[in-house]
């Protein structure tokens, strides 16, 4: 299999919500895919193509827990085993008669799917897991550009001011304070980061130089955390954390989730994601319009600066990890 890295790394492909009843059709890394829940409620993924005559499994329906295609009603089980041709009622199909099977994960309210290989974590995202923090998830996003190009965006700083001027940041205050990276075995971590921010979150009372922490958790997903200081939110203790989980269509197209976990336990989900909304569509227009849409690896196809730190310590990290889908 082509991008073979990739193809052994855990990708969200869907929100849990969206798997029903109904066969789901993705895409992951190029390839098509179909999402299903077997008799026992488990999402079941496999290439969304009958081997009989080509057809899409995810025009079909799932029938007794198994995917039906729409073309000839072959029934598949939730290992991809063919159990029953109509057209034959008496026939028992042979082990050949299958479509291969993906593994599947569901977590942070989404599927994950892995093309090939065994083992491996999925990004970590410890704040899903406190008592403390409520989660929403927000997305998914269709973005014209590549989940590297999405990944650095996140990352960055300095267009604080000017794509999210009298949110996030603001012009008179563009200087980005020095900051500390490490590299991790999952990419990166930045340390001492500090925005100074007019609202910096949907309860802020008070322009506030925010602290900012970030983890790249995978070559597609990192992690922000944010905790601005006391007194300039109407909620005490406020405090969040933000992951960012990205589906690696194309190499030039990507579908982009966040999952929120906040210290407030009353505020409804939409206005939680509302925010984030209204954020992350700032990004996207400025996102596509980057030219090219997959991430330059070599240090010398942009300019980079001190303030570029975090941008540039990833790059070199998908160059180290042998990643190809998105780059250039």
């Amino acid at each position: 299999m082509r991008y073979s890295v990739e193809a052994s790394l855990w990708h969200p492909v869907a929100a849990s919500d969206d798997v029903a009843e109904a066969p789901v059709a993705v895409t992951l890394l190029e390839q098509a895919l179909v999402l299903w829940r077997d008799a026992q409620g488990a999402v079941r993924a496999m290439p969304d193509r009958c081997p009989h005559r080509g057809a899409r499994l995810s025009l079909g329906r799932v029938c007794d827990g198994r995917i039906e295609c729409p073309y000839h009603g072959w029934q598949f089980d939730h290992q991809g085993q063919c159990r029953h041709v109509p057209a034959l009622p008496g026939f028992v199909p042979p082990t050949t008669h299958s479509v291969a099977c993906h593994a599947v994960q569901e977590a942070y309210g989404l599927v994950w799917v892995r093309l090939q290989g065994a083992g491996g974590m999925l990004p970590a995202f410890a704040a899903e897991h406190e008592p403390a923090l409520r989660t929403a998830l927000c997305g998914p996003y269709d973005v014209a550009s590549s989940a590297p190009r999405v990944v650095e965006n996140f990352l960055d700083m300095a267009h604080f001011g000017f794509v999210h001027e009298g949110w996030l940041g603001a012009r008179a205050h563009t200087a980005v304070p020095d900051y500390r990276v490490e590299d991790t075995p999952t990419g990166l971590r930045a340390f001492d980061c500090r925005a100074w921010q007019p609202q910096s979150n949907l309860h802020s009372t008070a322009p506030a130089l925010v602290a900012y922490g970030y983890e790249v958790t995978a070559p597609y997903a990192a992690l922000l955390t944010k905790e601005p200081p006391p007194g300039t939110t109407a909620v005490a203790g406020w405090r969040e954390a933000i992951g960012l989980f990205i589906c690696p269509v194309t190499p030039e197209y990507s579908r982009v989730w966040f999952r929120l976990a906040v210290a407030d336990v009353e505020t409804p989900d939409d206005a939680l994601r509302a925010f984030q909304h209204t954020i992350f569509t700032q990004d996207q227009p400025v996102l596509e319009s980057q030219q090219p849409k997959r991430l330059p690896l070599d240090v010398r196809a942009e300019l980079h600066t001190a303030a570029d730190r975090a941008s540039s310590t990833y790059r070199r990290f998908l160059q180290r990890s042998g990643i190809t889908f998105g780059v250039c």
